[in-house]
């Protein structure tokens, strides 16, 4: 079952309290976002299923979108966290793994202040269980985390990994080098897949078709449509727009695909990615 998919959303309730970055001077999402709130903008958008991303380094926080993803036949699956630095992690892993929505885990990087972080031997454990159990890598990464992935994907080549945000470039700033360059240098040398998401929140106050749409060819020419997957990072993407500018801009940037590669983008890749065939929606 092929249709359109949202690769990249979350959730959150924030009575839980494990949000740690969700404050209130971050106005447009400092409330609740659920379910319901979505349904009716991916119905207009014509999107059929979506991942559910974690938002918070919490097993808990996991725990709570698996039973959102039960609940609501939309939600394809889950992306979740684990401890990867505990010592139990590849034992924690292959527990989660038995969930049928559970689809991938997501380490905060882009947090982590040590940008080697993901070398650390300590983590090979977690990293190799990831890939006996099927699951997909999310590498939630900056431009300076690039050189350290590519080593990590040289080290466990069977990792299913999809990078979050295109890497976050600094749209804002312009800044087209050294990102375009590491990038395309991964795609080239790894079978990594990467999210066309979340670039309009690095994009400052020119969140403009003209300003996103150099580092959207570049990805895509990098990486070519057949491991490009199209997200929303709704809510977050309330920052700088709402979810029908994001899927107008988005139609702009697919349009000089092929229809197949078009349809590739926005929902194929994921279903390959992410394993989605047969899952509800």
């Amino acid at each position: 079952m092929t249709g359109r998919v949202d690769a990249h959303q979350h959730f959150w309730t924030l009575s839980r309290g494990d949000y740690g970055w969700l404050t209130p001077d971050l106005k447009p999402l400092y409330r609740d976002f659920g379910p319901r709130d979505l349904a009716p903008l991916i119905a207009a958008a014509g999107v059929s299923r979506t991942v559910a991303v974690q938002a918070a380094p919490t097993a808990a926080e996991t725990r709570f979108l698996l039973e959102v993803a039960q609940d609501n036949a939309f939600v394809a699956g889950v992306v979740g966290w684990v401890d990867f630095e505990a010592a139990d992690a590849a034992a924690s892993i292959a527990r989660l793994a038995k969930s049928p929505a559970l689809l991938g885990l997501r380490p905060m990087i882009q947090d982590i202040p040590d940008p080697g972080w993901m070398l650390d031997a300590r983590l090979s454990p977690a990293f190799e269980q990831m890939a006996r159990s099927g699951l997909v890598f999310d590498a939630l990464v900056r431009p300076v985390h690039l050189p350290n992935l590519r080593r990590l994907l040289d080290r466990h080549p069977d990792l299913r990994t999809v990078i979050d945000h295109g890497a976050k470039p600094d749209i804002a700033g312009g800044a087209l080098e050294p990102w375009s360059r590491e990038l395309a240098g991964l795609a080239r040398d790894s079978a990594v897949f990467c999210k066309l998401s979340g670039l309009v929140t690095e994009a400052g106050d020119d969140v403009s078709l003209a300003r996103i749409a150099p580092y959207a060819e570049r990805l895509l020419a990098a990486f070519g449509p057949e491991r490009v997957l199209w997200g929303s990072d709704w809510p977050v993407l309330n920052l700088a727009c709402s979810y029908g500018d994001w899927c107008d801009m988005t139609a702009s940037l697919v349009e000089p695909l092929e229809p197949a590669d078009r349809a590739a983008v926005l929902g194929g890749n994921a279903e390959r990615c992410y394993g989605l065939e047969g899952r509800r929606g």
